[in-house]
C-alpha cells in the first residue's frame, strides 16, 4: 500500500516527453556519425559534442532512477514491481555498458573524424537498448510510479540530472525535450520553477534547439519520433 496516500502523485507526463527526445537524438545518431566525411575533423566535433551532451543527459537520467525510483518501487510497489524492477536494473547495466563503448570511442572521433565505423556500431547497440528499454519502462513502470510515487518524489530525479549538469547546458536540453513536447506537460514541468525560468525557458529553449539543430541536423526541424515509436 502506499505511504504517502495523501499527498499528490506523480504525474508522469514529463517521462515521456523525456524519451521522445532521447529516442529521436539517439536513433539519428548513427546517420550522423555516417554521414562524416572520414578526416573531417570540423564535423566531427560538431556531431561528437552533440553526442557527448546526449550521453551526459541519458547517465544523469537513469542514475537518477537507480537511485531514487527503483527502491522506492521495490519497497511500495509490492509483486507488480518485484516482478518488473530488476529486469529495468538489468537493462540499464546493458545500456551503461553501452553507452561506456560510445564514451570511450568518441574523442577520437571528435579530433580526427576517423573510425565512424566503430562508433556507429557503439551508437546502434546504444539505440536498440535504449529503446526496447524505454518501451518496457511505459508500459511496466510509469504505471506503478503513479501510484506509489509522491509528486515530490518524482520531482527528484528531475532535480537530480539539473545539479550534476552544466548550468549553461540546461536551457539547450529543455528545448530538445521540448521539440515534441505537448506544451499542457511543458507548462506543468515549469510551473515549480522560478518565475524567469518559467516567462523565458518557453521563449529561449525552442530557439536555443532550433539554432543547435541546424548545426548538427541541417535542418531546424529534424525528425519526430514520438513517444510511443519501437
Amino acid at each position: 500500500m502506499n505511504q504517502n496516500h495523501r499527498e499528490a502523485m506523480a504525474d508522469v507526463r514529463d517521462m515521456y516527453m523525456a524519451h521522445s527526445a532521447l529516442r529521436r537524438e539517439f536513433s539519428l545518431l548513427p546517420q550522423l556519425v555516417r554521414g562524416v566525411t572520414p578526416g573531417d575533423a570540423t564535423r566531427a566535433e560538431v556531431v561528437g559534442a552533440h553526442a557527448e551532451m546526449l550521453c551526459h543527459i541519458l547517465h544523469m537520467h537513469h542514475e537518477g532512477e537507480d537511485l531514487l525510483l527503483w527502491p522506492r518501487l521495490l519497497e511500495r510497489g509490492g509483486a507488480e514491481a518485484a516482478a518488473i524492477v530488476p529486469s529495468m536494473e538489468a537493462q540499464h547495466h546493458a545500456i551503461e555498458d553501452a553507452h561506456a563503448a560510445v564514451v570511450a570511442l568518441l574523442p577520437q572521433w571528435r579530433r580526427t573524424g576517423r573510425g565512424g565505423e566503430q562508433l556507429t556500431d557503439a551508437l546502434e547497440q546504444l539505440r536498440v537498448a535504449l529503446i526496447e528499454h524505454m518501451a518496457l519502462e511505459e508500459s511496466q513502470i510509469l504505471p506503478l510510479a503513479e501510484r506509489h510515487i509522491t509528486a515530490r518524489e518524482w520531482m527528484q530525479l528531475g532535480e537530480h540530472g539539473m545539479s550534476k549538469s552544466p548550468k549553461k547546458q540546461l536551457p539547450l536540453a529543455f528545448g530538445l525535450a521540448m521539440y515534441e513536447g505537448d506544451p499542457e506537460v511543458v507548462k506543468a514541468v515549469l510551473a515549480h520553477a522560478p518565475l524567469p525560468a518559467r516567462l523565458l525557458m518557453p521563449i529561449i529553449a525552442p530557439r536555443l534547439f532550433a539554432r543547435h539543430a541546424k548545426r548538427v541536423h541541417g535542418t531546424a526541424t529534424p525528425p519526430r519520433i514520438g513517444a510511443s515509436a519501437r
